[in-house]
């Protein structure tokens, strides 16, 4: 496409949009958010869009002012305006992506709300959502008829860390079973700027009317870094328990690394445990509330993992 990309952030997300804009030396696209008494809302841009490759950024994360269904109803009739405004193409760009975390059913008549979001994306038009490390990749593009296309932050992750780590040893830890995977692509990505691949280990973990339990071990962490590799934190309940079961095992020193930095009520006792060092996250979303030592976190942005994916989609 000859033109320049149309970029608009909804509300929430200015910020963010702001950085992507800057990233890709365009300004963010004006529009218009009115909010009526009864608590219904209208967005309209107010540039044209007809012919247009636009491009809509929305982090689907609650916080108090717009709840997570307030973002993505609003983000869902943005889409289908400036499609029927006359958009040539209509991208959603999604730093969270909301519901990503019931992707199968665990229990009889679980809801698969993945695929309902996907569902409801695809009924208001768009053409291509592009999502920053959902809970489960497969899942996702699984769910979606649309394009789609996955970001992850391992690389920005792994360079902060070498620094930290130094030439102590490494291994790279999965909360639970489920993240093997997970932690496998970070392996790759430490080993391609490493040039050597550092060992994994995983916890056991089971999780039943809320409560967590397991205790054990699978991997050798004795007078290793240990890196424990999550997608997301919000209560902190399975980071902490991970962390102090590496202190346990011999680790000498433990980082977190979580994309999306949630921090509801609870996560406090990530630090107050003492079991952490320092927690790596992005700033994919603004956090409910950050936790009392700031000095043991690391934000990386992760505008530029945008800007790219724009640059690469609008010149196909």
């Amino acid at each position: 496409m000859s033109s320049k990309p149309v970029l608009f952030a909804l509300e929430g997300s200015q910020a963010f949009g702001h950085a992507v804009a800057s990233e890709l030396g365009i300004s963010l696209a004006a529009h218009e958010d009115r909010n009526f008494d009864d608590g219904e809302h209208k967005s309209r841009p107010l540039e044209s869009v007809r012919g247009r490759d636009v491009y809509v950024l929305h982090s689907l994360f609650g916080e108090e002012t717009l709840s997570v269904n307030d973002k993505l109803l609003r983000l869902l009739f943005f889409v289908a305006t400036v499609k029927d405004a006359g958009a040539e193409r209509v991208t959603a760009l999604l730093p969270y992506l909301a519901y990503a975390r019931k992707d199968r059913r665990g229990k009889s008549q679980d809801p698969v709300t993945t695929r309902y979001v996907a569902q409801l994306f695809e009924a208001m038009g768009v053409d291509c959502v592009v999502a920053l490390e959902v809970h489960n990749r497969g899942a996702f593009d699984n769910a979606f008829r649309c394009r789609t296309m996955h970001l992850d932050a391992h690389s920005l992750f792994v360079n902060s860390l070498m620094d930290r780590a130094g030439s102590e040893p490494v291994v790279i830890v999965s909360p639970d079973a489920g993240g093997t995977k997970r932690v496998d692509l970070f392996r790759d990505a430490w080993a391609e700027t490493a040039g050597e691949q550092p060992p994994t280990a995983f916890l056991e973990k089971h999780r039943r009317d809320g409560e967590v339990t397991g205790d054990a071990v699978v991997g050798d962490m004795t007078g290793k870094v240990a890196i424990i590799v999550d997608d997301m934190v919000a209560t902190g309940t399975t980071l902490l328990r991970a962390a102090e079961a590496c202190k346990n095992k011999g680790a000498t020193r433990v980082f977190g690394v979580i994309t999306h930095a949630l921090f509801g009520p609870g996560s406090e006792q990530l630090y107050r445990a003492g079991a952490m060092d320092q927690l790596f996250i992005t700033d994919s979303v603004t956090p409910q509330r950050a936790p009392d030592e700031q000095s043991q976190i690391t934000t990386l942005p992760v505008a530029g993992l945008f800007a790219q994916a724009v640059r690469e989609l609008h010149t196909d």
